[in-house]
């Protein structure tokens, strides 16, 4: 009641603020703003450039610094960005406008993860994760009613100055709800009594992934940088992205090209973030009821292969407009991916400085995906983008595959932790508590407490070392998550 209605709202507004770009390229600012060759390519592609220059340094601050504090600010300042973005006249302008977008959005989606690993077990930060990033669709859908409204606006101002300052102006107002409502941590929540932070707390030992601490530990880096995991959810997370970077700057776009007008474009864009929203939060209640991450992004993946080869074979006939547009909407199953993968290496991941290095690492991957992906369409490429069709598809086949590897490298790490529990006097195979529902975690905790028994050792060792601030590798304890 406290924390979710305000990351919603957050998460909403920054996808919202994002694709302000793409509902303004409808309404002409191309031509507006004089752009030509790949210039519109790089007003998408910058945001990510600079999130990837400011992301070590918002990784470190999130460790520093009070998370909730350090969010206020970034999102005060964007939605002021956003609102000066109005102004910008030619190139130059609108580059050093999103270039200060993209380095004020870096550093929330990372506070969210720490947030939402700081609150909730591991088996409640999938569905939690998942619901701010839907935000990603309702401000797709949203956005796109919002850009069809202002559209019909005839004025002084151009309908893409409108759109920016529109949405920047109502960031700037909804900013200061961070701060008066969202606490830093559980400790310092002001509407928990002292015993119920406590419990706040100790409902997190079983995740075995520490709590919040404020000082970086350089160990956790080089466990980082020599633990296998770290490459394969930075390969997930550039092929997740590179596909999504292209289709979100040029989406309207490529729906335009299928021979709809630019206030039918907006319309039929409103869908694919609807559909978003079902797929995405549908991916998350099958993988929490069957804890199990890798079969829920592998079949995400299957559909958006079709939808590309389909839109690469169809013609642009004039009566092709409603098999283009359903092809292009089977790509939404795609945008259930990049939650699932978040969730995924957020799980498999503990140590406080660890768990933010990785969060920067993935994030790094994101960016650089981003960065990449826009650069695949040229709109004098319209209507068919055939390079960013064949780019989409290649990352989507090539994801699917990586998803397999990544699983029995998992299965293989879990193996490895019962070995290591058995040479030190523990359970091999025991439960994962953090996994199961409130009626089933007690029943499997009783469980795993006489496999210890039957080993000899006392029941309480298991999972003692969960608030030590140890990496996976360092806990025994620790359980990977398939």
């Amino acid at each position: 009641m406290w924390c979710m209605p305000v990351i919603l709202m957050v998460y909403f507004l920054q996808q919202l603020d994002k694709s302000s770009l793409s509902y303004t390229s409808v309404f002409g600012i191309v031509q507006e703003t004089h752009l030509v060759g790949s210039q519109y390519s790089w007003l998408g592609s910058i945001v990510y450039v600079a999130q990837l220059i400011w992301q070590p340094v918002s990784s470190y601050a999130l460790v520093k610094f009070p998370v909730a504090k350090w969010l206020f600010v970034h999102v005060l300042m964007w939605g002021v960005i956003v609102s000066c973005t109005a102004a910008a006249k030619d190139f130059k302008g609108l580059l050093a406008a999103r270039f200060f977008l993209g380095i004020f959005e870096a550093t929330v989606a990372p506070c969210f993860i720490i947030i939402t690993q700081m609150w909730w077990r591991r088996r409640e930060q999938t569905i939690r994760l998942s619901a701010w990033m839907a935000m990603n669709g309702v401000a797709s859908a949203v956005g796109s009613l919002l850009a069809y409204g202002i559209g019909h606006i005839h004025g002084s101002l151009k309908p893409y100055q409108v759109i920016f300052l529109f949405i920047g102006l109502l960031t700037v107002v909804c900013s200061f709800v961070v701060l008066l409502v969202l606490p830093d941590s559980p400790v310092k929540a002001r509407f928990l009594s002292h015993e119920e932070k406590i419990v706040a707390l100790e409902r997190l030992r079983a995740n075995n992934q520490g709590t919040e601490a404020k000082v970086w530990k350089w160990a956790h880096v080089w466990d980082l940088l020599l633990d296998p995991k770290t490459y394969l959810w930075f390969s997930l997370l550039f092929l997740c992205a590179l596909p999504s970077g292209g289709i979100s700057s040029f989406g309207p776009l490529i729906i335009k090209g299928f021979g709809f007008d630019p206030l039918q474009t907006i319309l039929f864009n409103a869908p694919f973030g609807i559909f978003q929203v079902i797929i995405t939060f549908a991916a998350a209640g099958i993988a929490t009821k069957t804890k199990l991450k890798w079969p829920v992004i592998f079949a995400l993946t299957l559909p958006p292969i079709g939808g590309a080869a389909a839109l690469l074979h169809l013609g642009r006939g004039p009566g092709m407009k409603n098999k283009l547009l359903g092809c292009y909407y089977v790509l939404s199953f795609s945008t259930g991916l990049q939650p699932m993968l978040y969730t995924w290496a957020s799980q498999n991941t503990a140590g406080h400085t660890k768990k933010t290095a990785t969060t920067a690492v993935i994030f790094i991957a994101q960016c650089a995906g981003n960065i990449v992906g826009p650069q695949l369409y040229r709109t004098n490429e319209a209507p068919y983008y055939h390079r960013g069709l064949i780019g989409n598809l290649v990352c989507w086949i090539a994801l699917s595959g990586l998803t397999l590897v990544t699983a029995a490298f998992l299965a293989l790490r879990n193996r490895q932790q019962a070995a290591k529990r058995r040479f030190l006097g523990k359970a091999a195979i025991i439960v994962d508590v953090s996994l199961e529902d409130t009626k089933t975690a007690a029943k499997a905790q009783a469980e795993n407490e006489q496999r210890e028994k039957a080993e000899g050792a006392e029941p309480a060792v298991l999972n003692t070392k969960a608030f030590d601030d140890l990496t996976d590798n360092q806990n025994e304890d620790f359980m990977y998550a398939l």
